[in-house]
C-alpha cells in the first residue's frame, strides 16, 4: 500500500503523506515514495508548483524508531539527505503546509521547502538529544534557516515550540489561523502559478544556493554520523525504552 500519493491539478502536484498508523514517520518506504512522486512532479512539465501535506492530523512524527532500533540507518541517513538535496534543487517551488505536528527528523522536510504555511495550532520539537541522538542530517537544511541561539536552545534542550515561535526564527515563512490555512496556501500556490518557469527555476538557485552547497559539502558525514549515533548502545537502549512505553 503506497504511504505517499501524488495528484495534479491546475499545475500544482499535490504530495501527500498518508502513513497514519505511524504518524507519518520517516521509514524507508515513505521516504523512498516521498522523493518518487517529488521527482514525478519535477518531470512533469505541466507542473509549476509543488504542495506537500499530510492526510491526517500529524504532518510527521520523525524517524521511524522501529525501524531504527533494528539498525542499518546509514542508508537511510543518506536516502534523506537527497530527499532534502531534491526539495532544494527542484525546479519547482516546494510549499508545505502543516495542519498538525511536526518532530525531529519531519522538520527537514520543513526546513528544505521554499515556503512553508502553518496553522498557529501547530508545534514543533527536535527530540533527539532526549534519544541519544543528534539532529545531524536535518541540520543541513535547519541551521541555515534558523537563529544561531534559537539552534543551539531548540537542539540542546529538545522542548517543544509553538507555530508563532517558529515563524519569529525563521523556520516558518508564515502562520494562519487553522480555519484559513487552505486559503492561504491556495494564496501562496496561485501567486507562484503567476510566475514563468525559468523565473522559478533560476530564482530557486539564486536562493537556495548555499543551502545545496552546504547539502553536497556535509551531507556524507553527516549520515555517517547519524548512522554512528542510531548504532550506538546509549541511542539503542533509548529508543527500546520510548517504543516500550508507547505500548
Amino acid at each position: 500500500m503506497a504511504l505517499v500519493h501524488l495528484d495534479v491539478a491546475d499545475g500544482v502536484a499535490t504530495i501527500t503523506l498518508d502513513s497514519e498508523h505511524n504518524r507519518n514517520a520517516l521509514s524507508a518506504q515513505l521516504v523512498r515514495e516521498l522523493g518518487e512522486r517529488l521527482a514525478a512532479a519535477e518531470a512533469d512539465a505541466d507542473v509549476r508548483a509543488v504542495l506537500v501535506r499530510s492526510a491526517h492530523r500529524v504532518f510527521c512524527s520523525g524517524a521511524d524508531l522501529s525501524e531504527a532500533s533494528s539498525g542499518g540507518m546509514e542508508t537511510g541517513a543518506r536516502t534523506l539527505v537527497d530527499l532534502q538535496r531534491a526539495i532544494a534543487t527542484s525546479a519547482k517551488p516546494v510549499v508545505v503546509a502543516l495542519a498538525g505536528p511536526v518532530r525531529a527528523g519531519g522538520l527537514g522536510i520543513v526546513g528544505a521547502a521554499d515556503v512553508v504555511v502553518a496553522a498557529s495550532s501547530v508545534t514543533f520539537q527536535l527530540t533527539e538529544v532526549r534519544l541519544g541522538l543528534a539532529p545531524s542530517v536535518i541540520s543541513l537544511s535547519l541551521l541555515p534557516r534558523l537563529t544561531p541561539r534559537a539552534a543551539s536552545d531548540l537542539f540542546l534542550t529538545a522542548r517543544q515550540f509553538s507555530a508563532a515561535e517558529a515563524a519569529e526564527i525563521g523556520l516558518v515563512t508564515r502562520v494562519v489561523d487553522d480555519e484559513a490555512l487552505d486559503q492561504a496556501v491556495g494564496d501562496v500556490l496561485a501567486d507562484m502559478a503567476k510566475g514563468s518557469p525559468q523565473g522559478l527555476r533560476e530564482t530557486k538557485q539564486l536562493v537556495n544556493r548555499d543551502l545545496v552547497a552546504r547539502l553536497d559539502a556535509l551531507g556524507e558525514d553527516v549520515a555517517a554520523q547519524s548512522a554512528r549515533l542510531f548504532g550506538s548502545d546509549e541511542a539503542r537502549e533509548a529508543m527500546q525504552a520510548f517504543l516500550s512505553r508507547k505500548k
